[in-house]
């Protein structure tokens, strides 16, 4: 079974963040709080990772729409080409925030998501996954939780989470209950801004 950590958004422990860093770097994957629903994920440079969390959510990785989860912006110039000043605007309002953009990537996009045209990119506003993606010196691959209950789409409490999840991940971290809204997906990827997605992010920052 996984690691099961209570971590503290306003003051993370670093004994803890360090712990999530490791297992990342060592090609694990971790349940993490966002500012939306629970995330799972791990370091976008492992491909057997990659394939692992490809698996637990049952689709082809080639296929898989996975989100980066950055630090902030200035990742952003290593995975996706080259933004005009509109698009960079409306990124700068809205994060950190509750939104997923997809942006055109480069070719520098890690090995497994070489044929993908597009990434989607969150900086979620949550100190948690901030911190430990900024000690991680990388982006992370983030997953959002579902939950198969017809009633409720997410898991909203890790210790159910990791009741359900703990055998198929290395780490849960506790960060108190999750939302149960996700965010809200924005395609900027052409010259017409697309809502692929209304979640908890509003439309103000278009």
């Amino acid at each position: 079974m996984a690691k099961f950590l209570k971590i503290y958004e306003n003051n993370p422990d670093p004994k803890v963040v360090d712990q999530a860093v490791e297992i990342l770097r060592k090609g694990g994957i971790i349940i993490y709080p966002t500012d939306t629903v629970y995330g799972l994920g791990c370091d976008i440079t492992k491909l057997r990772a990659l394939e692992k969390v490809a698996r637990i959510k049952e689709v082809k990785l080639e296929k898989a729409n996975f989100s980066f989860i950055c630090y902030d912006l200035s990742n952003l110039s290593e995975y996706v080409r080259q933004i005009e000043t509109p698009t960079y605007k409306i990124l700068k309002r809205a994060l950190p925030g509750p939104y997923t953009f997809i942006l055109k990537g480069n070719n520098n996009l890690p090995k497994a998501f070489k044929k993908k045209t597009t990434v989607g990119i969150r900086v979620p506003d949550n100190n948690i996954i901030r911190t430990i993606v900024k000690e991680l010196g990388n982006p992370i691959v983030s997953t959002s939780i579902r939950d198969e209950d017809d009633v409720i789409e997410y898991t909203t409490d890790p210790e159910l989470i990791y009741e359900k999840w703990g055998d198929k991940v290395d780490l849960v971290l506790d960060g108190g209950y999750g939302g149960n809204i996700a965010s809200t997906i924005i395609d900027l990827s052409e010259d017409d801004i697309v809502v692929v997605r209304e979640g908890k992010g509003t439309l103000d920052i278009l």
